[in-house]
């Protein structure tokens, strides 16, 4: 693999320091490493150990110089081919960001820090994969930043143990005693909490020395200066020492007899915590954030309450003078950082989730439309899933075709979205959610505003879809909608051709009621004294409110039940809710009574009851197109729409239309006040067609 990583800089730090530890080990198992920065200190023995480096001024938070970061970027992953960029700081990560979306780099994060979340900082949850230093920075990135848990990979900060393991006995008597601090002169260090605990310890132990490693940035030498004044008012200024930062740590640890950590706020990990310990240098740390991770209290170490100078001065009193305790703490801290925070179980959990990245492929499928069109698209997700069998498929629907998709062998999961496609504030609250899922593939099936609003705001790697005047320019991948005598499916695939996926009339659709809609199906049909030897046909009795000109008259469905009674075949009605006056209307005409189950069935109940008749009527609507999904043979009625366009691929079917001049017409109210195109089907030529479908 060719990993580069990006920070702000190659200084003194825990970020940088892991940088160049997993440096050392891509290049040492073959894998080619790059790091882009700032430069600083570290960069020579990078180079030295077979990482090639590239200076850039990504620690500049000026969007100018951001965005010429970001085209140089995309230059250095395409010369050397880098399959991974790995961000480690939140400026770097924006032009990390931008870069990946221009190249086939896949994009992933570390959070070092417990982030604020304010926007700035919401791009380190936008990585495919998210790398938390700690179970308590992947809680934060879950619930303060929404990242999607799957997405979260916890692998601690790391301590090389030959550079640390000093392998000396602490002694049992001693003329003086070293308390060491580590870290930046920030006031979240909570440095004066800490020298007002050495001040407590030093009048009881004159001993000891105090020394803080560490310095103060240049915004904040006023602080500093505050500390030092502290100092002398605690009257401990002969005893502390500032040392500003240090690159000999491991030396001055190996003289150190405790180490305090006093942090006031949320801390990420504490990684001197562990090269203390590795040190075999006995810690006293505030309870916060990661630290409780790292320290078991009264086993590897103590810990207190933050601000509560007097409990860590009792601390680490407690450890200078008693050496056996702080040996067994030492002891206990060693064997934790061997089994959890060695570099090696650092690095190797990290080329796992870098393999896992490279073998990842997430896809969402937009159709967000009626339940009729969502069964339709049943055949997309098949063959979607047999072209990316290992990817993680989503599939953004409407509520009522949720069940459809939910059911489906082909989708992982099922995002609902129901808003109007013009209300662009759902549309933008729904994309950031979408986000998280760092999707490499969008396949925009629905071509409307909002769906192609959603494939852009989303940010795949790529989107697909059709270019239909609708906002198809934002799609990353489109056609020309130039084919519009094609049926259904063949109007997907057009789409799909461009991920190398080929229609093939074979294709089928698909649904899957579960056996708990069989069993209600079945006690209906019992109901009704219906059993499997008795021959009964389904007939849908009308289409969805928006289309009444698609309806077969009710006289004509009222003839057909008394024609087929003369067979001793049974109609079964079906319908919605609204359809139940249609219903008791058939019942009391027809001579022949029929079943009704109008208002009764869910969708995947209805599947279930259309699988169980011999032949099934509709006109142009969803349970049409849930019949074909059953395989069962169908007689579909079109007048008003096209059934070159509409008609689902069936096994066996029979299409009704006439072929009049003002059919198809694409209208909800008929024009010439005949409603000729259906009418002019008659029942004796369905009862005929139903006949020969049941022979």
């Amino acid at each position: 693999m060719n990993i580069l990583q990006i920070l702000p800089e190659l200084n003194v730090g825990g970020v940088e320091t892991g940088t160049v530890d997993l440096s050392r080990c891509l290049v040492a198992q073959g894998h080619k490493s790059v790091v882009v920065s700032n430069g600083g200190a570290l960069v020579a023995q990078l180079q030295s150990e077979g990482t090639k480096h590239y200076t850039l001024p990504v620690h500049a938070k000026n969007p100018i110089i951001a965005w010429r970061c970001m085209s140089k970027l995309v230059a250095i992953i395409k010369k050397e081919k880098i399959d991974i960029v790995h961000a480690r700081s939140r400026v770097p990560a924006w032009i990390a960001f931008f870069a990946c979306r221009r190249t086939e780099a896949h994009f992933i994060t570390t959070c070092h820090g417990y982030y604020s979340s304010h926007f700035f900082s919401r791009v380190m949850g936008w990585g495919k994969l998210v790398i938390a230093i700690s179970e308590v920075v992947g809680r934060h990135m879950v619930q303060d930043f929404k990242t999607p848990a799957e997405n979260i990979r916890v692998i601690p900060r790391s301590v090389d143990l030959e550079k640390f393991n000093a392998a000396r006995p602490l002694p049992s008597h001693k003329k003086t005693y070293n308390v060491v601090m580590i870290g930046r002169i920030t006031p979240l260090k909570g440095h004066p909490y800490f020298l007002k605990a050495m001040s407590r310890v030093i009048r009881r132990m004159p001993s000891v020395k105090v020394q803080i490693i560490g310095d103060a940035p240049a915004k904040k030498q006023a602080y500093k200066d505050e500390l030092l004044l502290l100092t002398k008012r605690l009257g401990i200024s002969a005893q502390v020492e500032f040392m500003g930062n240090r690159r000999d740590i491991p030396q001055l640890l190996s003289k150190a007899d405790c180490l305090v950590l006093s942090t006031v706020t949320q801390e990420a990990f504490g990684r001197v915590v562990i090269e203390a310990q590795a040190a075999g240098v006995p810690v006293v740390a505030t309870r916060v954030g990661g630290v409780t991770e790292i320290i078991d209290h009264e086993k590897t170490g103590l810990l207190v309450l933050p601000k509560d100078d007097e409990a860590m001065a009792n601390a680490v009193v407690r450890i200078l003078s008693n050496p056996d305790f702080a040996a067994a703490l030492v002891l206990e801290a060693k064997k934790k950082i061997e089994s959890r925070y060695t570099l090696s179980r650092m690095a190797r959990s990290t080329i796992a989730v870098y393999e896992e990245l490279m073998l990842s492929t997430k896809i969402l499928i937009i159709k967000m439309t009626a339940v009729g069109d969502v069964v339709l698209s049943t055949a997309a997700f098949n063959a979607i899933r047999r072209k990316f069998p290992t990817a993680r498929i989503c599939c953004l629907t409407s509520a009522p075709a949720g069940p459809v998709v939910e059911n489906s062998r082909a989708v992982d999961e099922t995002l609902i979205f129901d808003a109007r496609s013009n209300d662009f504030r759902a549309v933008w609250h729904k994309s950031m959610e979408l986000r998280g899922y760092h999707f490499d593939k969008v396949v925009d099936l629905q071509n409307n505003r909002a769906s192609h609003l959603l494939s852009f705001l989303s940010c795949p790697k790529e989107s697909y879809g059709y270019n239909n005047g609708k906002f198809g320019f934002l799609l990353s991948r489109k056609i020309k909608n130039t084919h519009r005598n094609l049926s259904p499916v063949e109007h997907q695939f057009r789409i799909l051709k461009m991920l190398g996926i080929d229609y093939s009339p074979d294709l089928r659709l698909e649904l899957r009621p579960s056996p708990k809609d069989d069993a209600y199906v079945q006690e209906l049909l019992d109901s009704e004294w219906l059993n499997s030897v008795q021959v009964f046909v389904g007939l849908n009795v009308s289409a969805s409110a928006a289309w009444p000109t698609k309806n077969w008259p009710v006289e004509h469905m009222v003839k057909l039940c008394d024609l087929l009674g003369q067979k001793n075949i049974r109609v079964v009605l079906t319908g919605e809710e609204k359809d139940k006056p249609l219903g008791r209307q058939l019942i009391a005409r027809a001579r022949a009574k029929p079943a009704s189950f109008i208002g009764k069935t869910t969708i995947l109940q209805l599947a279930a009851l259309i699988k169980r008749c011999q032949v099934y009527i509709s006109p142009d609507s969803a349970p049409l197109h849930v019949a074909a999904g059953m395989n069962i043979p169908v007689i579909a009625f079109f007048g008003p729409t096209d059934y070159r366009r509409h008609m689902p691929p069936a096994e066996k079917s029979v299409v009704l239309h006439k072929p009049l001049k003002c059919s198809p017409c694409y209208s909800g109210v008929c024009r010439i006040r005949t409603h000729a195109c259906m009418k002019d089907i008659s029942p004796e030529e369905v009862a005929k067609k139903v006949m020969h479908l049941i022979k």
